[in-house]
């Protein structure tokens, strides 16, 4: 059930208040009650409304400066001014603060809910224009950038969307967004109203692929107990999603490339051939011509796959995306975890633009969420990001001394605590084995061991323990 639009009423008369309340709740809208300015602004800060209904003259504070003070808090709801015979002055100087109207008492309750419902949806209309402009600014569907390296890629994306095609191959490091952009090829093209399916080939066996693909026949191997449709003939009319593609066998590719030839294939142990009225979109972070060369992959499906190619660029490629991408992770996290979260400083923000980001979007994505999650300030600084991201060499950057692989802060650090910080994830990464660690390090197991009593993070019972065993 779609949730009704809320309306706060603000008169002075209590009468008035009442039968506008009355009415509008009728007319299947949610109404807050409001005597004076003061309430009226409280009411907007608590619930959000749809639409203000407000008189000019009113204890306390009237309408007019309730409506200013609206204004400078960035409050933009529509608000309708009510006025008595006479006050079409302050009516005027109403509409001139933001006013989307108002209304001469005594006026007709047939021709005030004509007003609020044309505003509503005035408000409504305006609001979606905005969001999509603002999505479209941003990128392309739920693809978040609009750095000059995506414009190809968002003019193929836009030709897909009348063609009807086939086979689309996207190519791209992991964590770019293939994903995203093979769901927003769908949704966007001729098959939206089709299924969409998909399976990460590198994560099944052979076998098992080729039963989700083209399905089985009830006997035909050892645990097919019931007859199954694979996902080709449960996409009828939509589109299939082979998300990491290169991981294929050779014998799973000459039977894809079949049915994508004959536009028919047969279930795993079945004799009858089904049609196959399913579009193809693949992915892959591999670079298929070389595994073409060195026979990992199949030329004809190869050349079968590449009617449209798409790459996407890395995300240290498109630098310049990085505070989109920030600013909607961020809102996401905020919302999904209950944190507020005011924005980014300036530093914290010039360094994740100078890293590089090996992981990509999902690199990204990640940090910021175990940053919402964990930290309690409501502006992401420098101090909060993690180690690889604070002190990593800028890109295409001479200014680091030779072989140094960090760049100082402006603000500093310190030392003590990086040191601390460094042996802390070398012991990490090799689950506690001092020697292992040492040579991460650079230095002899004894320095190592020296530094680990200093920053406390010397076990001693464990260390009694292994004395003992040994």
């Amino acid at each position: 059930m779609p949730q009704q639009p809320t309306i706060v009423v603000c008169d002075d008369e209590e009468l008035i208040r009442w039968s506008l309340c009355e009415h509008f709740a009728e007319e299947g809208f949610h109404t807050v009650a409001a005597s004076n300015g003061e309430e009226c602004i409280t009411a907007v800060q608590e619930n959000a409304p749809q639409l203000v209904l407000m008189d000019l003259k009113m204890p306390v504070m009237d309408g007019l400066t309730a409506l200013r003070t609206l204004r400078e808090k960035g409050y933009d709801v529509p608000v309708i001014v009510i006025t008595a015979h006479g006050g079409v002055d302050s009516a005027i100087e109403a509409t001139k603060l933001g006013a989307s109207g108002y209304l001469a008492k005594p006026f007709d309750l047939r021709e005030t809910t004509l007003v609020v419902k044309k505003a509503t949806e005035e408000d409504r209309l305006r609001n979606e224009v905005h969001y999509l402009r603002g999505r479209e600014r941003q990128g392309y569907g739920d693809f978040i950038g609009q750095s000059k390296s995506l414009q190809v890629l968002f003019s193929t994306l836009r030709r897909l969307e009348e063609v009807d095609a086939p086979t689309v191959l996207i190519g791209g490091e992991s964590g770019t967004g293939k994903d995203v952009i093979a769901r927003t090829i769908h949704a966007r093209g001729p098959r939206k109203n089709g299924p969409f399916m998909e399976i990460d080939c590198a994560a099944l066996p052979e076998q098992l692929i080729e039963s989700e693909l083209f399905g089985h026949e009830r006997g035909a191997f050892t645990d097919a107990r019931t007859t199954k449709r694979g996902l080709f003939e449960v996409a009828h009319g939509g589109v299939v999603f082979l998300d990491e593609i290169g991981e294929l066998s050779l014998g799973t590719q000459a039977k894809l490339l079949r049915a994508m030839e004959n536009r028919t294939f047969k279930r795993v142990g079945g004799v009858a051939n089904i049609t196959m009225n399913a579009a193809v979109i693949a992915a892959t972070n591999r670079n298929l011509k070389e595994e073409v060369e060195e026979g990992k992959f199949r030329e004809d499906l190869f050349f079968r796959l590449n009617v449209i190619p798409i790459f996407i660029p890395p995300l240290r490629e498109r630098r310049d995306d990085i505070p989109l991408l920030v600013s909607h992770f961020l809102e996401r996290f905020a919302k999904s975890f209950g944190r507020t979260v005011k924005g980014v400083s300036a530093e914290a923000m010039s360094l994740m633009q100078g890293y590089a980001w090996p992981g990509n979007v999902r690199e990204l994505r990640n940090v910021l969420e175990r940053i919402v999650i964990l930290g309690p300030e409501e502006v992401i600084r420098a101090t909060g990001l993690p180690p690889e991201v604070r002190f990593a060499r800028p890109a295409q950057s001479g200014r680091t001394p030779p072989g140094c692989p960090f760049v100082l802060p402006e603000e500093g650090v310190d030392l003590e605590e990086v040191e601390r910080g460094l042996i802390a994830q070398a012991l990490e990464r090799t689950e506690g084995n001092q020697s292992a660690s040492a040579r991460l390090l650079g230095i002899t197991r004894y320095a190592l061991r020296y530094r680990m009593e200093k920053y406390g993070l010397l076990d001693k019972d464990t260390e009694k323990t292994t004395e003992a065993v040994t």
